[in-house]
């Protein structure tokens, strides 16, 4: 059965925030020691973890065993321990055991909520890295898909097991939505659709796009200052495993009467665009100090 968060108190919008993307932003005074500083991202998802290192790329995907030992379910993490054992594993591949002055990037979904959050701050600080990120998956994707002439952005991401559509505006997240339904539910994982039957094949985009749709017309109810029409006239950026249907993708931009646009690579573009975060945190970093955005600004 679908179900849609709307997570609003009183039909409220979700997120609303106001400030430069400098705001809220606090500086660590450690000086990096001599040499290039050093970074790790990674995207703890439903369905594994990417780890990305500038001017590496992408190091390392796991995909999780289908059973209940799994330690992230619904986009959460379940297994704090067995996360942290991964993510170390991930920052002695990529940062050696002499962690001063590096930065690690951890993304979650948009509406994981607070203890996901606080648990993924405690799991970075572990780590012993100088300076941690804490950013939600759509302003990833964002990071990817936004060019010189930003405006209201639409991020729909269908993942394995969430669906989540996202509203930014100059950059932060004004409104957000969250089915806890995803591929794995649908029946199409990993893009083996071809591999079902004539029925579920075509019940799979179906319910997929109708969680959509019914999220960005929640949306756009909502929407007092025409934000959501802004970024329909841009074309949402769709994101995550249900990118990859080209039937998932036409039929969005067919019900929706407006182009779409693909992030490039949709199965790794949040670890990608977190990668892009990283890079920028670590080029201010230069100056001698780290910057670290609070978990709840996202």
């Amino acid at each position: 059965m679908r179900t849609v968060r709307d997570g609003r108190p009183r039909g409220r919008s979700v997120h609303r925030g106001s400030g430069g993307p400098d705001a809220g932003v606090h500086r660590l005074g450690t000086a990096r020691r001599p040499g290039a500083a050093r970074g790790l991202a990674v995207d703890l998802g439903s369905s594994g973890a990417r780890a990305w290192v500038p001017g590496r790329g992408l190091v390392a995907c796991t995909v999780w065993d289908d059973g209940p030992g799994r330690p992230v379910r619904r986009g959460r993490i379940v297994d704090p321990e067995a996360c942290g054992r991964l993510l170390a594993r991930l920052a002695d591949t990529a940062l050696g055991t002499d962690r001063h002055g590096s930065v690690i990037v951890l993304s979650h979904p948009v509406l994981a909520g607070a203890e996901h959050r606080s648990q993924a701050r405690e799991l970075l600080d572990a780590l012993g890295s100088s300076g941690a990120v804490v950013l939600s998956s759509a302003r990833a994707v964002a990071a990817c898909a936004e060019g010189p002439d930003s405006g209201p952005l639409l991020v729909v991401d269908m993942g394995a097991e969430l669906t989540e559509v996202t509203l930014l505006v100059d950059g932060r997240i004004a409104d957000a939505r969250q089915a806890e339904t995803g591929l794995s539910d649908l029946g199409g994982l990993s893009g083996e659709l071809s591999d079902l039957d004539g029925g579920e094949a075509g019940a799979m985009p179906a319910q997929l796009v109708g969680n959509v749709l019914d999220m960005i017309m929640s949306m756009w109810r909502q929407d007092r200052h025409g934000a959501v029409r802004g970024a329909l006239r841009r074309g949402p950026v769709l994101t995550g495993g249900g990118a990859l249907h080209t039937d998932v993708t036409h039929r969005i931009a067919a019900r929706l009467g407006t182009p779409v646009r693909l992030a490039g690579d949709p199965s790794t573009s949040v670890v990608r665009g977190a990668g892009l975060i990283l890079d920028s945190v670590l080029r201010h970093a230069g100056a001698g100090t780290v910057a670290v955005l609070p978990g709840r600004l996202r």
